[in-house]
Protein backbone atom coordinates (compact mmCIF):
# COMPACT_ATOMS: atom_id res chain seq x y z
CA UNK A 1 0.00 0.00 0.00
CA UNK A 2 1.07 3.30 -0.86
CA UNK A 3 1.75 6.14 2.10
CA UNK A 4 -0.32 8.89 2.14
CA UNK A 5 -0.39 11.10 4.54
CA UNK A 6 -2.75 13.59 2.82
CA UNK A 7 -5.56 10.54 3.07
CA UNK A 8 -4.77 8.58 6.00
CA UNK A 9 -4.46 8.71 9.57
CA UNK A 10 -1.01 8.31 11.49
CA UNK A 11 -2.76 4.81 12.55
CA UNK A 12 -3.68 3.58 9.56
CA UNK A 13 -0.15 4.83 8.34
CA UNK A 14 1.41 2.87 10.67
CA UNK A 15 -0.68 -0.15 10.40
CA UNK A 16 -0.07 -0.09 7.22
CA UNK A 17 4.13 0.20 7.48
CA UNK A 18 3.69 -2.56 10.17
CA UNK A 19 3.05 -5.26 7.63
CA UNK A 20 6.64 -4.74 5.52
CA UNK A 21 8.48 -3.88 8.91
CA UNK A 22 12.38 -5.12 9.43
CA UNK A 23 11.96 -7.80 11.70
CA UNK A 24 13.26 -6.91 14.85
CA UNK A 25 16.35 -9.46 14.86
CA UNK A 26 17.14 -8.19 11.78
CA UNK A 27 17.28 -4.97 12.42
CA UNK A 28 19.39 -5.39 15.83
CA UNK A 29 22.00 -6.94 13.44
CA UNK A 30 22.12 -4.49 10.53
CA UNK A 31 22.60 -2.49 13.29
CA UNK A 32 25.63 -4.22 14.79
CA UNK A 33 24.10 -5.57 17.70
CA UNK A 34 24.96 -9.11 18.65
CA UNK A 35 22.47 -11.98 19.31
CA UNK A 36 22.79 -12.13 22.93
CA UNK A 37 22.42 -8.18 23.55
CA UNK A 38 18.94 -8.60 21.62
CA UNK A 39 16.12 -9.25 24.29
CA UNK A 40 13.01 -9.97 21.39
CA UNK A 41 9.66 -9.05 22.84
CA UNK A 42 8.12 -10.28 19.66
CA UNK A 43 8.62 -9.85 15.81
CA UNK A 44 8.00 -6.28 16.32
CA UNK A 45 10.79 -4.75 18.73
CA UNK A 46 12.80 -5.88 21.69
CA UNK A 47 14.93 -4.91 24.34
CA UNK A 48 18.66 -4.55 24.75
CA UNK A 49 20.96 -5.93 27.42
CA UNK A 50 22.58 -3.05 28.55
CA UNK A 51 25.02 -4.65 30.29
CA UNK A 52 26.48 -6.57 27.51
CA UNK A 53 26.38 -4.07 24.76
CA UNK A 54 27.64 -1.59 26.65
CA UNK A 55 30.83 -3.67 27.57
CA UNK A 56 31.62 -4.86 24.45
CA UNK A 57 31.07 -1.01 22.53
CA UNK A 58 32.89 0.97 25.26
CA UNK A 59 35.45 0.80 22.77
CA UNK A 60 33.90 2.04 20.01
CA UNK A 61 34.42 5.52 18.72
CA UNK A 62 31.68 7.73 18.97
CA UNK A 63 29.16 8.94 16.49
CA UNK A 64 27.98 12.57 16.13
CA UNK A 65 25.09 13.43 18.47
CA UNK A 66 22.54 15.89 17.12
CA UNK A 67 19.62 16.84 19.67
CA UNK A 68 16.21 18.51 18.46
CA UNK A 69 14.69 20.83 20.65
CA UNK A 70 12.49 23.86 19.66
CA UNK A 71 10.88 27.42 19.70
CA UNK A 72 8.38 27.71 22.33
CA UNK A 73 5.04 25.80 21.27
CA UNK A 74 1.77 26.48 20.96
CA UNK A 75 -0.51 24.09 22.77
CA UNK A 76 -1.06 21.56 19.65
CA UNK A 77 2.71 21.06 19.55
CA UNK A 78 5.27 21.81 16.64
CA UNK A 79 6.10 18.41 15.74
CA UNK A 80 9.60 18.23 17.69
CA UNK A 81 9.38 14.08 17.86
CA UNK A 82 8.12 14.04 13.99
CA UNK A 83 11.06 16.45 13.00
CA UNK A 84 13.74 14.34 15.24
CA UNK A 85 12.08 10.64 13.11
CA UNK A 86 12.09 12.65 9.94
CA UNK A 87 15.76 13.69 10.07
CA UNK A 88 16.75 9.98 11.18
CA UNK A 89 14.66 9.16 8.47
CA UNK A 90 15.91 11.71 6.03
CA UNK A 91 19.71 10.85 7.19
CA UNK A 92 19.14 7.04 6.30
CA UNK A 93 18.18 8.68 2.42
CA UNK A 94 21.40 9.85 2.84
CA UNK A 95 22.85 6.39 3.68
CA UNK A 96 24.52 7.43 6.86
CA UNK A 97 24.15 4.94 9.71
CA UNK A 98 21.53 6.44 11.81
CA UNK A 99 20.56 5.38 15.02
CA UNK A 100 17.54 7.22 17.00
CA UNK A 101 16.62 8.01 21.03
CA UNK A 102 12.87 9.17 21.92
CA UNK A 103 11.03 9.55 25.00
CA UNK A 104 8.22 6.56 25.45
CA UNK A 105 5.06 8.55 25.58
CA UNK A 106 2.74 8.63 28.74
CA UNK A 107 -0.44 7.14 29.05
CA UNK A 108 -1.51 10.62 30.17
CA UNK A 109 -1.45 12.68 27.00
CA UNK A 110 -2.07 9.97 24.67
CA UNK A 111 -5.46 9.30 25.87
CA UNK A 112 -5.91 13.00 26.51
CA UNK A 113 -5.05 15.70 23.94
CA UNK A 114 -1.52 15.54 22.77
CA UNK A 115 -1.52 12.46 21.12
CA UNK A 116 1.31 9.13 21.62
CA UNK A 117 4.11 11.37 20.75
CA UNK A 118 4.95 8.34 18.42
CA UNK A 119 5.74 11.50 15.02
CA UNK A 120 3.23 11.45 12.51
CA UNK A 121 2.41 11.45 9.07
CA UNK A 122 5.21 9.44 7.19
CA UNK A 123 8.05 10.10 9.43
CA UNK A 124 6.26 8.46 12.65
CA UNK A 125 8.21 5.12 15.08
CA UNK A 126 6.18 1.47 14.61
CA UNK A 127 5.10 -0.51 15.72
CA UNK A 128 2.09 1.99 16.70
CA UNK A 129 0.62 0.36 19.24
CA UNK A 130 2.54 -1.00 21.59
CA UNK A 131 4.79 2.44 21.65
CA UNK A 132 1.69 4.04 22.72
CA UNK A 133 0.09 1.63 25.01
CA UNK A 134 2.51 -0.61 27.36
CA UNK A 135 4.92 -1.27 25.96
CA UNK A 136 7.42 -3.32 27.33
CA UNK A 137 5.79 -2.44 30.49
CA UNK A 138 8.81 0.00 31.78
CA UNK A 139 6.04 2.82 32.66
CA UNK A 140 3.95 -0.13 34.96
CA UNK A 141 7.46 -0.94 36.04
CA UNK A 142 8.11 3.07 37.32
CA UNK A 143 3.97 3.10 38.87
CA UNK A 144 5.05 0.27 40.82
CA UNK A 145 8.62 1.13 42.38
CA UNK A 146 7.14 3.96 43.14
CA UNK A 147 3.71 3.02 44.77
CA UNK A 148 5.50 0.38 46.65
CA UNK A 149 7.35 3.33 48.21
CA UNK A 150 4.65 5.39 48.98
CA UNK A 151 3.35 1.92 50.98
CA UNK A 152 6.51 1.32 52.41
CA UNK A 153 6.06 5.25 53.96
CA UNK A 154 2.00 5.35 54.64
CA UNK A 155 2.29 1.41 56.53
CA UNK A 156 5.41 2.53 58.73
CA UNK A 157 3.63 5.83 60.09
CA UNK A 158 0.49 3.98 61.10
CA UNK A 159 2.62 0.78 62.69
CA UNK A 160 4.64 4.04 64.30
CA UNK A 161 1.78 5.45 65.45
CA UNK A 162 -0.19 1.69 66.84
CA UNK A 163 2.88 0.57 68.41
CA UNK A 164 5.16 1.46 71.62
CA UNK A 165 8.77 1.37 71.42
CA UNK A 166 8.99 -2.29 72.85
CA UNK A 167 6.63 -3.74 69.99
CA UNK A 168 8.43 -1.95 67.47
CA UNK A 169 11.64 -3.28 68.54
CA UNK A 170 9.97 -6.78 68.24
CA UNK A 171 8.80 -5.62 64.38
CA UNK A 172 12.84 -5.38 63.99
CA UNK A 173 12.19 -1.83 63.29
CA UNK A 174 13.38 1.63 64.46
CA UNK A 175 11.53 4.60 65.21
CA UNK A 176 11.65 6.74 62.07
CA UNK A 177 9.10 9.84 64.04
CA UNK A 178 8.06 10.95 60.15
CA UNK A 179 6.64 14.00 59.81
CA UNK A 180 2.87 13.99 57.96
CA UNK A 181 3.09 17.30 56.77
CA UNK A 182 6.41 16.76 54.89
CA UNK A 183 5.91 13.97 53.06
CA UNK A 184 7.76 14.48 49.26
CA UNK A 185 5.88 12.17 47.30
CA UNK A 186 2.16 11.42 45.91
CA UNK A 187 0.61 8.00 44.26
CA UNK A 188 1.46 7.36 40.83
CA UNK A 189 -1.03 6.73 38.10
CA UNK A 190 0.09 7.52 34.40
CA UNK A 191 -3.49 9.14 33.11
CA UNK A 192 -4.43 12.98 34.03
CA UNK A 193 -6.55 12.58 36.54
CA UNK A 194 -7.12 16.36 38.17
CA UNK A 195 -9.60 14.67 40.90
CA UNK A 196 -6.96 12.70 42.21
CA UNK A 197 -4.43 15.72 43.06
CA UNK A 198 -5.62 16.02 45.93
CA UNK A 199 -7.29 13.57 48.66
CA UNK A 200 -7.15 12.09 52.11
CA UNK A 201 -6.05 8.68 52.84
CA UNK A 202 -6.14 6.39 55.90
CA UNK A 203 -10.06 6.75 56.91
CA UNK A 204 -12.12 4.48 58.68
CA UNK A 205 -9.50 3.61 61.54
CA UNK A 206 -6.40 2.54 63.09
CA UNK A 207 -6.58 -0.61 60.81
CA UNK A 208 -7.00 1.26 57.96
CA UNK A 209 -3.69 3.23 57.74
CA UNK A 210 -2.34 6.88 58.86
CA UNK A 211 -5.14 9.47 57.88
CA UNK A 212 -3.02 12.41 56.13
CA UNK A 213 -3.94 14.55 53.46
CA UNK A 214 -2.00 13.32 49.93
CA UNK A 215 -2.78 12.72 45.99
CA UNK A 216 -1.66 11.28 43.20
CA UNK A 217 1.29 12.54 40.27
CA UNK A 218 1.54 11.20 36.87
CA UNK A 219 4.08 8.85 36.96
CA UNK A 220 6.06 10.15 33.99
CA UNK A 221 6.99 12.94 36.98
CA UNK A 222 8.33 10.34 39.27
CA UNK A 223 11.25 10.71 40.77
CA UNK A 224 12.17 6.84 39.80
CA UNK A 225 11.27 7.69 36.07
CA UNK A 226 14.20 10.44 36.51
CA UNK A 227 16.29 8.16 37.70
CA UNK A 228 15.78 6.15 34.59
CA UNK A 229 16.77 8.84 32.38
CA UNK A 230 20.16 9.40 33.97
CA UNK A 231 21.10 6.11 35.88
CA UNK A 232 24.12 4.93 33.87
CA UNK A 233 24.06 1.11 34.94
CA UNK A 234 22.08 -1.04 37.61
CA UNK A 235 24.42 -0.02 40.83
CA UNK A 236 24.17 3.32 39.59
CA UNK A 237 20.40 2.97 39.61
CA UNK A 238 19.91 1.42 43.17
CA UNK A 239 22.31 3.85 44.57
CA UNK A 240 20.15 6.71 43.31
CA UNK A 241 16.97 5.29 44.61
CA UNK A 242 18.10 4.11 48.22
CA UNK A 243 18.95 8.27 48.16
CA UNK A 244 15.17 9.49 47.25
CA UNK A 245 13.84 11.67 49.88
CA UNK A 246 10.85 10.62 51.11
CA UNK A 247 9.76 13.01 54.27
CA UNK A 248 11.44 13.91 56.42
CA UNK A 249 11.51 13.61 60.34
CA UNK A 250 9.64 15.87 63.38
CA UNK A 251 13.28 17.17 63.78
CA UNK A 252 13.90 17.88 60.18
CA UNK A 253 15.83 15.18 59.10
CA UNK A 254 15.76 13.13 55.68
CA UNK A 255 13.58 9.92 55.65
CA UNK A 256 14.88 7.84 52.34
CA UNK A 257 13.94 4.89 50.52
CA UNK A 258 17.19 3.44 52.26
CA UNK A 259 15.76 4.09 56.24
CA UNK A 260 12.06 2.61 54.65
CA UNK A 261 14.27 -0.22 53.48
CA UNK A 262 12.28 -0.44 50.45
CA UNK A 263 14.57 0.51 48.07
CA UNK A 264 15.81 -2.72 47.55
CA UNK A 265 12.76 -4.11 46.82
CA UNK A 266 11.85 -1.01 44.43
CA UNK A 267 15.11 -1.34 42.25
CA UNK A 268 13.57 -5.27 41.57
CA UNK A 269 10.85 -3.95 40.10
CA UNK A 270 13.34 -1.42 37.79
CA UNK A 271 15.68 -4.48 36.33
CA UNK A 272 14.12 -4.93 33.44
CA UNK A 273 13.12 -1.46 32.95
CA UNK A 274 16.52 -0.13 32.67
CA UNK A 275 17.36 -1.88 29.59
CA UNK A 276 16.25 0.35 26.58
CA UNK A 277 13.57 -0.28 24.26
CA UNK A 278 14.30 -0.86 20.41
CA UNK A 279 11.78 -0.11 17.42
CA UNK A 280 12.00 1.44 14.16
CA UNK A 281 10.96 4.08 11.63
CA UNK A 282 8.75 3.28 9.20
CA UNK A 283 11.56 3.70 6.65
CA UNK A 284 13.29 1.14 8.35
CA UNK A 285 16.24 3.20 11.18
CA UNK A 286 16.36 1.81 14.41
CA UNK A 287 15.31 4.04 17.11
CA UNK A 288 15.58 3.49 20.86
CA UNK A 289 12.63 4.49 23.21
CA UNK A 290 13.19 4.36 26.75
CA UNK A 291 12.57 6.54 29.52
CA UNK A 292 9.63 9.76 29.18
CA UNK A 293 9.59 12.51 31.89
CA UNK A 294 7.73 16.02 31.31
CA UNK A 295 10.08 18.89 30.38
CA UNK A 296 8.26 20.71 32.40
CA UNK A 297 7.62 19.34 35.62
CA UNK A 298 11.28 16.85 35.45
CA UNK A 299 14.57 16.42 32.94
CA UNK A 300 12.64 15.52 29.58
CA UNK A 301 14.81 13.61 27.99
CA UNK A 302 15.42 9.86 26.41
CA UNK A 303 17.90 8.18 28.88
CA UNK A 304 21.63 8.36 29.23
CA UNK A 305 22.29 4.46 28.93
CA UNK A 306 19.95 4.69 24.99
CA UNK A 307 22.66 7.12 23.91
CA UNK A 308 25.91 5.37 25.29
CA UNK A 309 24.63 2.65 23.38
CA UNK A 310 23.26 4.92 20.35
CA UNK A 311 26.09 6.67 19.99
CA UNK A 312 28.20 3.32 19.47
CA UNK A 313 26.31 1.69 16.89
CA UNK A 314 26.04 4.72 13.93
CA UNK A 315 27.52 7.44 12.23
CA UNK A 316 25.01 10.09 13.60
CA UNK A 317 22.68 9.26 16.87
CA UNK A 318 19.65 11.88 16.68
CA UNK A 319 17.81 12.21 20.60
CA UNK A 320 15.27 15.11 21.32
CA UNK A 321 14.69 17.33 24.33
CA UNK A 322 10.93 17.73 25.62
CA UNK A 323 9.14 21.30 24.53
CA UNK A 324 10.88 24.09 24.17
CA UNK A 325 14.84 25.38 24.20
CA UNK A 326 14.16 27.50 27.45
CA UNK A 327 13.02 23.83 28.97
CA UNK A 328 14.20 20.57 27.20
CA UNK A 329 17.23 21.71 25.88
CA UNK A 330 18.52 23.62 28.93
CA UNK A 331 18.03 20.68 30.53
CA UNK A 332 20.20 18.73 28.06
CA UNK A 333 22.71 20.71 28.47
CA UNK A 334 23.40 21.23 31.59
CA UNK A 335 21.96 18.19 33.32
CA UNK A 336 21.94 15.46 30.79
CA UNK A 337 25.15 16.13 29.35
CA UNK A 338 26.84 16.70 32.09
CA UNK A 339 25.91 13.18 33.63
CA UNK A 340 26.47 11.34 30.68
CA UNK A 341 29.42 12.91 29.89
CA UNK A 342 28.74 13.10 25.89
CA UNK A 343 28.67 16.38 23.90
CA UNK A 344 26.46 17.22 21.17
CA UNK A 345 27.24 18.18 17.49
CA UNK A 346 24.51 20.32 16.28
CA UNK A 347 21.12 21.19 18.01
CA UNK A 348 18.22 21.40 15.61
CA UNK A 349 15.07 24.10 16.29
CA UNK A 350 12.11 23.16 15.53
CA UNK A 351 9.72 26.33 14.28
CA UNK A 352 6.60 26.29 12.48
CA UNK A 353 5.06 29.25 10.83
CA UNK A 354 1.70 28.84 13.44
CA UNK A 355 3.86 28.85 16.18
CA UNK A 356 5.56 31.98 14.99
CA UNK A 357 2.53 34.06 13.82
CA UNK A 358 0.85 33.16 17.44
CA UNK A 359 4.18 34.59 19.14
CA UNK A 360 3.76 37.47 16.75
CA UNK A 361 0.29 38.03 18.06
CA UNK A 362 -1.96 36.07 15.97
CA UNK A 363 -5.06 34.73 17.56
CA UNK A 364 -5.44 32.20 20.30
CA UNK A 365 -4.41 28.68 19.60
CA UNK A 366 -6.51 26.64 21.49
CA UNK A 367 -6.65 22.23 20.93
CA UNK A 368 -9.95 20.87 19.05
CA UNK A 369 -10.37 24.58 17.88
CA UNK A 370 -10.04 25.24 14.24
CA UNK A 371 -7.13 28.14 13.35
CA UNK A 372 -8.14 31.23 12.50
CA UNK A 373 -7.46 32.51 8.98
CA UNK A 374 -4.51 34.03 9.88
CA UNK A 375 -2.76 30.60 10.20
CA UNK A 376 -3.97 29.60 6.91
CA UNK A 377 -2.99 32.67 4.85
CA UNK A 378 0.14 34.82 4.17
CA UNK A 379 0.88 37.10 6.72
CA UNK A 380 4.64 38.42 7.17
CA UNK A 381 4.45 40.60 9.48
CA UNK A 382 2.88 37.84 12.32
CA UNK A 383 5.94 35.68 11.06
CA UNK A 384 8.48 38.56 11.24
CA UNK A 385 7.20 39.54 15.17
CA UNK A 386 7.22 36.49 15.87
CA UNK A 387 10.54 35.27 14.86
CA UNK A 388 11.57 37.70 17.96
CA UNK A 389 10.84 33.86 19.97
CA UNK A 390 12.82 31.81 17.61
CA UNK A 391 15.95 34.42 17.93
CA UNK A 392 15.71 33.27 22.12
CA UNK A 393 16.23 29.94 21.40
CA UNK A 394 18.99 30.56 18.94
CA UNK A 395 20.96 32.66 21.37
CA UNK A 396 20.36 30.03 24.04
CA UNK A 397 21.90 27.24 21.91
CA UNK A 398 24.89 29.39 20.91
CA UNK A 399 25.71 29.80 24.17
CA UNK A 400 26.47 26.20 24.62
CA UNK A 401 28.71 26.36 22.36
CA UNK A 402 26.95 24.59 19.76
CA UNK A 403 25.89 25.21 15.90
CA UNK A 404 22.32 25.47 16.24
CA UNK A 405 19.61 23.97 12.96
CA UNK A 406 16.65 25.89 12.58
CA UNK A 407 14.46 23.54 10.64
CA UNK A 408 11.03 25.00 9.51
CA UNK A 409 8.57 22.36 9.92
CA UNK A 410 6.20 22.75 6.81
CA UNK A 411 2.75 22.70 6.72
CA UNK A 412 0.97 22.86 3.76
CA UNK A 413 -0.75 26.55 4.54
CA UNK A 414 3.03 28.07 4.66
CA UNK A 415 4.11 30.58 1.42
CA UNK A 416 7.33 30.65 0.11
CA UNK A 417 7.86 34.53 1.58
CA UNK A 418 7.21 32.93 5.27
CA UNK A 419 9.21 30.76 4.61
CA UNK A 420 12.29 32.79 3.21
CA UNK A 421 11.63 35.26 5.78
CA UNK A 422 12.09 33.23 8.77
CA UNK A 423 15.29 31.42 6.83
CA UNK A 424 16.62 34.90 6.44
CA UNK A 425 16.15 35.86 10.23
CA UNK A 426 17.57 32.80 11.29
CA UNK A 427 20.78 32.89 9.62
CA UNK A 428 21.45 36.49 10.20
CA UNK A 429 21.61 35.52 14.03
CA UNK A 430 23.71 32.93 13.64
CA UNK A 431 21.94 29.36 13.21
CA UNK A 432 21.94 27.56 9.83
CA UNK A 433 18.27 26.47 8.25
CA UNK A 434 16.82 24.00 6.34
CA UNK A 435 12.89 23.73 5.66
CA UNK A 436 11.47 19.99 6.07
CA UNK A 437 8.53 18.09 4.62
CA UNK A 438 9.34 15.19 6.26
CA UNK A 439 5.13 14.58 7.62
CA UNK A 440 4.20 14.52 4.22
CA UNK A 441 7.07 12.74 2.13
CA UNK A 442 8.75 10.88 5.34
CA UNK A 443 13.10 10.91 4.60
CA UNK A 444 12.74 11.97 1.38
CA UNK A 445 11.16 15.33 2.38
CA UNK A 446 13.70 15.92 5.08
CA UNK A 447 16.98 15.57 2.87
CA UNK A 448 17.57 19.53 3.15
CA UNK A 449 17.61 19.22 7.04
CA UNK A 450 19.98 16.22 6.93
CA UNK A 451 22.31 17.71 4.49
CA UNK A 452 22.48 20.46 7.07
CA UNK A 453 22.42 18.93 9.92
CA UNK A 454 25.80 17.01 8.47
CA UNK A 455 27.53 20.36 7.73
CA UNK A 456 26.92 21.41 11.19
CA UNK A 457 28.02 18.57 12.93
CA UNK A 458 31.48 19.65 11.02
CA UNK A 459 31.27 22.92 12.27
CA UNK A 460 33.62 23.59 14.96
CA UNK A 461 32.18 24.20 18.07
CA UNK A 462 32.99 24.88 21.80
CA UNK A 463 30.38 23.54 23.92
CA UNK A 464 30.49 24.54 27.64
CA UNK A 465 27.45 24.74 30.64
CA UNK A 466 26.20 27.74 31.54
CA UNK A 467 26.90 26.60 34.99
CA UNK A 468 29.35 24.86 37.19
CA UNK A 469 28.21 22.52 39.98
CA UNK A 470 30.36 24.54 42.11
CA UNK A 471 27.69 27.64 41.89
CA UNK A 472 25.80 29.25 44.07
CA UNK A 473 22.09 27.77 43.76
CA UNK A 474 20.35 31.45 43.55
CA UNK A 475 23.06 32.10 41.44
CA UNK A 476 22.30 29.05 39.18
CA UNK A 477 18.54 29.79 39.22
CA UNK A 478 19.70 33.85 37.89
CA UNK A 479 21.70 32.76 35.34
CA UNK A 480 19.16 30.57 33.73
CA UNK A 481 16.55 33.01 34.39
CA UNK A 482 18.11 35.41 32.67
CA UNK A 483 20.46 33.77 29.96
CA UNK A 484 17.48 31.79 28.96
CA UNK A 485 14.48 33.10 30.17
CA UNK A 486 15.25 36.68 29.33
CA UNK A 487 13.81 37.86 32.95
CA UNK A 488 15.08 41.02 34.17
CA UNK A 489 15.73 38.73 38.00
CA UNK A 490 14.58 36.27 40.16
CA UNK A 491 11.64 36.66 43.10
CA UNK A 492 11.46 33.97 46.35
CA UNK A 493 8.59 33.06 48.17
CA UNK A 494 9.79 32.98 51.74
CA UNK A 495 9.60 29.70 52.15
CA UNK A 496 11.50 29.75 48.86
CA UNK A 497 14.33 31.46 50.18
CA UNK A 498 14.68 29.67 53.38
CA UNK A 499 15.41 26.31 50.94
CA UNK A 500 17.50 28.19 49.26
CA UNK A 501 19.97 29.43 52.09
CA UNK A 502 19.62 25.78 53.85
CA UNK A 503 20.51 24.44 50.62
CA UNK A 504 23.83 26.83 49.57
CA UNK A 505 24.81 25.58 53.13
CA UNK A 506 25.05 22.20 52.71
CA UNK A 507 28.21 20.95 50.96
CA UNK A 508 25.60 18.32 49.39
CA UNK A 509 24.00 20.79 47.25
CA UNK A 510 26.69 21.52 44.99
CA UNK A 511 26.85 17.84 43.72
CA UNK A 512 23.39 18.66 42.15
CA UNK A 513 22.35 19.79 39.00
CA UNK A 514 19.49 22.51 38.66
CA UNK A 515 16.09 21.22 37.39
CA UNK A 516 13.95 23.55 36.70
CA UNK A 517 9.83 23.49 36.70
CA UNK A 518 8.20 26.31 34.97
CA UNK A 519 5.61 26.30 32.12
CA UNK A 520 6.34 25.16 28.65
CA UNK A 521 3.76 27.64 26.79
CA UNK A 522 6.10 30.67 27.65
CA UNK A 523 9.75 32.14 27.84
CA UNK A 524 8.41 32.68 31.38
CA UNK A 525 6.49 31.55 33.78
CA UNK A 526 3.26 33.07 32.88
CA UNK A 527 1.91 30.55 29.75
CA UNK A 528 -0.25 34.04 29.02
CA UNK A 529 2.97 36.03 28.16
CA UNK A 530 3.88 34.94 24.34
CA UNK A 531 7.00 36.05 22.21
CA UNK A 532 9.94 37.62 23.66
CA UNK A 533 8.36 38.97 27.31
CA UNK A 534 10.23 42.01 28.69
CA UNK A 535 10.17 43.61 31.85
CA UNK A 536 9.51 40.82 34.02
CA UNK A 537 11.18 38.41 37.43
CA UNK A 538 10.75 34.58 37.10
CA UNK A 539 9.03 33.69 40.98
CA UNK A 540 10.55 30.86 42.69
CA UNK A 541 7.49 29.54 44.60
CA UNK A 542 8.90 26.15 46.15
CA UNK A 543 12.33 24.54 46.03
CA UNK A 544 12.34 20.56 45.91
CA UNK A 545 15.16 18.07 46.19
CA UNK A 546 15.60 15.39 44.05
CA UNK A 547 18.87 13.64 45.43
CA UNK A 548 18.45 10.18 44.02
CA UNK A 549 18.18 11.66 40.66
CA UNK A 550 20.63 14.37 41.44
CA UNK A 551 18.35 17.62 41.30
CA UNK A 552 17.48 20.60 43.09
CA UNK A 553 13.78 21.57 41.57
CA UNK A 554 13.09 25.01 41.70
CA UNK A 555 9.86 25.79 40.91
CA UNK A 556 8.42 28.54 39.07
CA UNK A 557 4.59 29.98 39.06
CA UNK A 558 2.28 27.14 39.55
CA UNK A 559 2.96 23.83 37.75
CA UNK A 560 1.14 20.78 38.81
CA UNK A 561 2.64 17.27 38.69
CA UNK A 562 -0.61 16.03 37.97
CA UNK A 563 -2.56 17.09 35.01
CA UNK A 564 -6.28 17.65 33.78
CA UNK A 565 -8.01 15.23 31.55
CA UNK A 566 -9.78 18.16 28.93
CA UNK A 567 -13.06 17.76 27.78
CA UNK A 568 -12.36 16.71 24.55
CA UNK A 569 -9.93 13.98 25.04
CA UNK A 570 -8.42 11.50 22.52
CA UNK A 571 -9.86 8.70 24.14
CA UNK A 572 -13.37 9.17 22.77
CA UNK A 573 -11.89 8.56 19.38
CA UNK A 574 -9.55 5.12 19.74
CA UNK A 575 -11.04 2.04 19.29
CA UNK A 576 -10.68 -1.95 18.99
CA UNK A 577 -11.53 -3.83 15.65
CA UNK A 578 -12.79 -6.54 17.54
CA UNK A 579 -12.52 -9.03 14.15
CA UNK A 580 -8.41 -8.23 14.63
CA UNK A 581 -7.73 -6.65 17.85
CA UNK A 582 -5.84 -3.99 16.27
CA UNK A 583 -6.01 -0.39 17.92
CA UNK A 584 -7.83 2.28 16.04
CA UNK A 585 -7.36 5.76 16.20
CA UNK A 586 -4.65 6.47 17.82
CA UNK A 587 -2.45 9.56 16.57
Amino acid sequence: MKLDATKMQDWQIAEAAEETMIPISQLAAQMGLQEDELIPMGRKLAKVDYRKACARLAKVPSAKYIDVTAITPTPLGEGKTTTAVGLIEGLGKLNKRVVGAIRQPSGGPTFNIKGSAAGGGLAQCIPLTPFSIRLTGDIDCITNAHNLCMVALSSRMQHERNYDDARLAQSDLKRLDIDPDTVQMKWAMDFCAQALRNIRIGQGGKMDGFEMDSGFQITVSSEVMAILAVARDLKDMRERIARIVVAYDKKGNEVTAADLEVDGAMTAWMVDAINPNLLQTIEGQPVFVHAGPFANIAIGQSSIIADMIGTKLGDYHVTESGFGADIGFEKFWNLKSRMSGIEPDAIVVVATIRALKMHGGGPTVKPGIPLAEEYTTENLALVEKGCENLIAHIETVKKSGVTPVVCVNGFYTDTKDEIALVRRIAEENGAMAAVSQHWLKGGEGAIELAEAVVDACEQPNDFKFLYELETPLRERIELIAKEVYGADGVTYSDEALEKAKALEADPVSKTLGTCMVKTHLSLSHDPDLKNRPKGWHLPIADILVYKGAGFIVPVAGTIKLMPGTASNPAFRRIDVDVETGKVQGLF
